[in-house]
Parts: structure tokens; C-alpha cells; sequence
């Protein structure tokens, strides 16, 4: 009978345990919908597939960096058949991340871009031959077959060559440097974050290779900047700054834990189905802080710097892709910001 009363008592005080429960657990559900309800929704493109090089937004999602700003960020994937560019002009997303020489060029042919934030302040492009070709200086270019990628991707290069007035047989390149490691090609493109990295992944000494670091040839295009449309931008340029200041944090947390960044960007791969070399994102990842956060520069995080921004222009201009360098501050969106 006291075993039948002890179980009675028991159900009762259970039942009254998932009574104040379950009230309390869709309250506290409630209330995170509410504040997720209360965020704005925004939709960032990345120039590729996930990869290191992205590992900041990555991060801002992923420790509530962008949630802290007031922002609910979707980050969509890049890649083959998926433009930032075209992405931001149809709306399907409000943030996007290019090159400044496409911000420059499209600006160039109507459509208004504001550069929010520039991650990347110079060419990070390169020129890689092989030493036992006989190339050791530009001038051993001449005539050799050199490997192009498509678009204003090709610039930077066109303008080495033409420094030292060197004819080449320009050869497409895919986004891979197999052309080159079977021979196709004497020097291919190469981005110092990655190509030149899967380079030497592939077996090839350092020592063998001869490398033309076009910023230290005197061009340097400031690559990865964040960009909104212009008529985007001033529906609420505070959004706009808050999501890039909120990006450029991310980038702080990422260089500061890049262990945990790595084991988030890894995750990302797996999720896209992209092929993941741990060793490689971890080059990638180290190459980006070189590039973002240099140890012996003094520039401002995030600041399009008016030299780079001049220099870019004026190459485009040189080679015929632009007919005019826009005005800096509407560019930077600094004419009408309200500080």
C-alpha cells in the first residue's frame, strides 16, 4: 500500500516537474525566436567555394559576431556558375565579396558598387615557372607560354608583361595548375594562398621553382573587398558599416584562434562536398593573415587605402578597361556616411 502511495506521490510531483517545465522551456523558445525575429537578414556571397580564405565570415557567424551587430547573416556558396557579381545585381544576396578590379570595371559601366570594407590591401598574384625551364628574370617570359585566367583576373598579369615589354603566347588556365605540372605551360597564375601552395603539395622543391610576386614588380591590385550596390548601401548605410565591421572582427577572432577557425572551415568543406586538406587551409589560413594583418604595416584594417585604390585604376585605365577612375569617397561610401 505505501509502495502504491510512494508511486502515486511520485507520477504527481513528475506531472508537476513537466508542468513548470514546459512552460519555461517555450518561454525561453519564445524569446530566442524573438531576438532571432529581431535581426536583420542579410545575405553574404564569397568569391568560391568555402575555404580559408573566407574564414572570417565564417567565424562571425559562427561566435554571434554578426548576431552581436544586429545581423542574421546567411553566407551562400561561390564557385563555378555562382557570381558574387551577378548575385548582388539580381538581389539574390546584399553583400558579396570581389576583387576592387571588378568593383572598378562595373562601376565603370553603370552599375554602382560602395566598398565597405577592402580585406586584402595587394596583389597577392604570382607568376611560377620552373628554374630548369631557363626562366630566372621576366625577360626569360619572352615568347614563352604563360597561363591566363579568364576576365579581369588577367589584368594584373597583362600589366607585368607589359612592363617589361615581353610577348607571350597567353594560354587559358583553369582554376587547377595541372597544365603546368604536366608541362603544358612555362608559367602559370598562381595566388600565393593557394596555387603556389598545392605547387609544392604536388612535390616541387621551392628551390626549384622561380617566382614573380607581381606587387614586388610594382603591381598591386588590392584583391577580397566586401561591396554592396550603391542604391543597397544607402537604404541603410548603417547596416552596411555594422556588417562590415562585424566581418573584420571575425577576421580578428579567426587569426587569434585558428585552430578552432580551421575545425569550423574543415566542417564548412565537408558540408559542400568540397575536397578538405587540412595542411592546405592551414597554409591558406596563415597566407590570409600575412596578406589581411601584415606584422609591419601600419594601415588600418579594413581601409581601401587611396594609393592602392589610384594605382589599380590607373593600370585599368592604361589597358583600356575603364574610361574613368571614380571618385574615392562615393566609391568608399565615405561621401555620405555619418560618422
Amino acid at each position: 500500500m505505501r509502495r502504491r502511495e510512494h508511486a502515486i506521490t511520485g507520477n504527481r510531483r513528475l506531472a508537476m516537474w513537466i508542468g513548470l517545465a514546459v512552460p519555461l522551456v517555450l518561454f525561453w523558445l519564445c524569446l530566442a525566436h524573438a531576438r532571432a525575429e529581431g535581426l536583420a537578414k542579410v545575405r553574404l556571397m564569397p568569391l568560391w567555394s568555402p575555404q580559408a580564405q573566407f574564414a572570417g565570415y565564417y567565424m562571425a557567424r559562427e561566435k554571434g559576431i554578426y548576431a552581436r551587430y544586429g545581423l542574421d547573416v546567411d553566407i551562400l556558396e561561390g564557385g563555378p556558375g555562382r557570381s558574387p557579381l551577378q548575385s548582388l545585381i539580381s538581389g539574390e544576396v546584399d553583400f558579396a565579396v570581389l576583387w576592387l578590379a571588378t568593383a572598378l570595371q562595373q562601376n565603370d559601366d553603370g552599375l554602382k558598387l560602395v566598398n565597405l570594407a577592402q580585406i586584402i590591401q595587394r596583389s597577392s598574384l604570382m607568376l611560377v615557372a620552373k628554374k630548369a625551364s631557363g626562366i630566372a628574370g621576366p625577360a626569360d617570359l619572352q615568347g614563352r607560354k604563360v597561363g591566363l585566367w579568364a576576365g579581369e583576373l588577367s589584368l594584373p598579369v597583362l600589366a607585368f608583361l607589359e612592363r617589361y615589354r615581353l610577348h607571350v603566347q597567353r594560354i587559358s588556365q583553369a582554376y587547377t595548375v595541372n597544365l603546368f605540372l604536366r608541362g603544358g605551360i612555362d608559367a602559370a597564375s598562381a595566388m600565393w594562398y593557394n596555387e603556389y601552395h598545392t605547387i609544392l603539395n604536388a612535390g616541387i622543391n621551392p628551390d626549384e621553382l622561380q617566382v614573380f610576386s607581381l606587387h614586388e614588380h610594382g603591381i598591386s591590385f588590392p584583391e577580397d573587398g566586401l561591396y554592396a550596390l550603391e542604391q543597397g548601401y544607402r537604404k541603410d548605410p548603417a547596416r552596411a558599416r555594422a556588417f562590415a565591421q562585424a566581418s573584420l572582427e571575425g577576421w580578428r577572432y579567426a587569426f587569434a584562434h585558428p585552430e578552432e577557425t580551421l575545425e569550423v572551415v574543415l566542417r564548412r568543406m565537408r558540408e559542400a562536398k568540397v575536397p578538405a586538406s587540412r595542411s592546405h587551409q592551414e597554409w591558406m589560413l596563415a597566407r590570409m593573415r600575412d596578406l589581411i594583418m601584415p606584422a609591419d604595416s601600419s594601415e588600418t584594417l579594413g581601409h581601401l587605402q587611396l594609393a592602392g585604390f589610384q594605382a589599380a585604376g590607373t593600370i585599368l585605365h592604361k589597358h583600356g578597361a575603364i574610361e574613368d577612375i571614380p571618385d574615392y569617397a562615393t566609391f568608399t561610401g565615405d561621401a555620405d556616411a555619418d560618422h
